[in-house]
């Protein structure tokens, strides 16, 4: 009878499914109820005390439906957090005492990165201790161990480690309540509960925004306010959301993108290319309409939560796509790493150890970066990648429009040059090749300006440099995410083995030779994979003018033409439900 309140790993609670919303029906239904027997916007202390204190029990429901007895770890992680933030506080404020304050903010931090390394990183540790030292250690669950000790037929296994759903992301949330109580920007919160419900607040408990506690623990205690033109633009966000994950993101995943990294020595170069482009269009529509979603719903209940993405996609280099990109996350790396390590600051004040020191933080910050996603070495690449691409892009734009076409003229000369003496052996040689001359013929936009100077206009020099500069950072940042999607769904106790030759195959066939008659009959085959792409890219593309006024124009609608249209959005959504439900892309970090 009672059976949906029990733990099913094989359902969990995912905003694309019917229980979900069933779900948040109720909570909602009794939230409204809490607040209009509050007194609207006129709630009292208790009042709000109240609200917390339920939206904290409704989290702590949903997480324990996505990830069961792991609900244990978020409670302690809770109560350690309140309580060393109150010692926090109380040593550098009231005592004056900020060495002990120190000592207890790395206290704070050493039990949550703890707890984050042993769930997360275990196997990939583990593997390179034994790669170094030639021995056969084997992953231990400490945890599973002690709870058989408390249960009667010894139910957890010892010999594996699960990840918890989200843990990423709640850590990352209270690493900040501490480093922010240390530097003055908030005061701790008063009750213990009050806190739970900012730690576990499920729009983005298992797949963010990262929420940085200045941001939110505000929030905890302004009253409900909720008017018409929000509800139609929370309305708005959830429908936006859910068109991207069902018909964008799982559509192209299942019909495409997961055949081809399943199996890439399958298809052919320009098929596994075409399918790195697409995947960039997926894990956006996946992991953004996870947000909007969460945003949504959040915006409903009279709380805000931080943008997440800003058309990443219009990005001009890796500098700016990271601005735009998973923005929650970058603005942690920034406040709690890049700056810590000293930024663009350097102790020796030299101009020239300036730049290097900046250049090293930057890299070492997209390093933890790409770590924090997965402990895989294909994720480490991947961060590296990424922090490569901006210190090159960097030293790229301190250089005049002469070097940088006198550059890429050698560089794609020598390259052309090693392909001949190499018979072309190596297909990654191959690929920067391709890739050398076609930024090599980028270079030339500004002599083709300068020699149109009379017959052409600047604006339309600058328009097709914009264009090249947007095209070529997509195609950066999609070559990198190679190592992204390889590393991706995988058992940690093998994942670095198996992404690695997955990343390997797909170079292979990239860099090899590329049959161009297959390209015609490929778009005829997967026509509705391609147009949702051009689609996808289409609407992303679009002016953020524009589409600010359509989100304006859908809230301020009639409510029974938004409910029509919301009934209609999710009737033509569904019909592209695929037969296994496709989880979100973020859950696994």
């Amino acid at each position: 009878m009672f059976d949906f309140l029990k733990y099913d790993p094989t359902h969990p609670l995912l905003f694309t499914q019917f229980y979900f919303w069933a779900f948040f029906a109720i909570v909602y239904g009794l939230f409204a109820l809490l607040m209009q027997a509050g007194g609207g916007d006129k709630v009292s202390r208790s009042r709000l005390h109240a609200r917390n204190i339920y939206l904290m029990a409704a989290s702590w429901f949903f997480y324990y439906k996505t990830s069961g007895i792991f609900l244990l770890i978020l409670a302690f992680i809770t109560v350690s957090d309140w309580l060393i933030g109150k010692q926090i506080y109380k040593s550098q404020i009231t005592n004056h005492k900020p060495q002990i304050a120190k000592l207890w903010l790395i206290l704070s931090v050493v039990i949550d990165l703890s707890l984050l390394f042993y769930f997360k990183y275990a196997y990939f540790f583990t593997n390179i201790f034994n790669d170094l030292f030639g021995t056969e250690v084997q992953v231990f669950d400490i945890f599973a161990y002690i709870g058989n000790g408390f249960s009667y037929d010894g139910r957890f296994m010892v010999d594996r480690i699960i990840l918890p759903v989200g843990i990423s992301f709640y850590i990352f949330q209270v690493i900040s309540y501490a480093v922010d109580i240390y530097r003055g920007k908030i005061e701790p919160v008063r009750n213990i509960l009050d806190f739970g419900f900012y730690v576990s607040f499920f729009p983005q408990l298992v797949a963010g925004p990262i929420v940085r506690a200045s941001e939110f623990v505000p929030q905890l205690y302004k009253p409900f306010f909720l008017s018409r033109r929000m509800f139609g633009i929370a309305v708005f966000w959830i429908l936006n959301g859910l068109l991207k994950k069902i018909i964008l993101s799982d559509y192209l995943a299942v019909n495409f993108i997961d055949r081809v990294f399943q199996s890439p020595m399958l298809f052919t170069g320009f098929e596994n290319f075409f399918a790195l482009l697409t995947y960039s269009v997926q894990v956006y529509a996946d992991f953004s309409g996870y947000t909007d979603i969460a945003i949504g719903i959040a915006l409903l209940m009279g709380f805000y939560l931080p943008q997440n993405f800003d058309s990443p996609y219009k990005s001009r280099n890796p500098q700016e796509f990271w601005r735009r990109w998973h923005q929650s996350l970058s603005r942690w790396l920034k406040g709690y790493v890049y700056i810590p390590l000293g930024g663009n600051r350097t102790l020796l004040g030299r101009p020239a150890s300036k730049l290097l020191a900046s250049n090293c933080n930057s890299f070492l910050t997209m390093l933890i970066g790409g770590l924090w996603h997965g402990a895989s070495w294909n994720f480490v690449i991947w961060g590296a990648l990424n922090g490569v691409g901006m210190i090159v892009n960097k030293i790229w734009r301190a250089m005049n429009e002469h070097l940088r076409f006198m550059l890429m003229l050698t560089v794609a000369g020598a390259l052309v040059a090693a392909r001949y003496l190499t018979h072309s052996a190596y297909p990654l040689l191959n690929m920067l090749e391709v890739w050398a001359v076609i930024l090599w013929i980028g270079t030339s936009v500004w002599y083709v300006g300068w020699l149109w100077k009379i017959g052409a206009t600047s604006k339309f020099v600058a328009w097709v440099d914009n264009a090249w500069a947007i095209i070529q950072t997509f195609v950066f940042i999609s070559f990198t995410r190679l190592f992204f999607r390889s590393a991706s769904n995988l058992d940690p106790a093998t994942a670095n083995k198996e992404a690695w030759e997955t990343a390997k195959q797909m170079v292979t066939q990239i860099g090899g030779a590329w049959d161009n008659s297959i390209i015609w009959p490929f778009i005829q085959e997967y026509k509705y994979v391609v147009l949702l792409f051009v689609a996808g890219m289409t609407i992303h593309w679009l002016p953020a003018r524009f589409k600010q006024r359509y989100r304006l124009a859908f809230a301020a609608l009639p409510l029974p033409v938004i409910v029509l249209i919301a009934a209609a959005t999710v009737l033509i959504a569904y019909q592209f439900i695929t037969a296994d439900m496709q989880p979100f892309i973020y859950f696994q970090f």
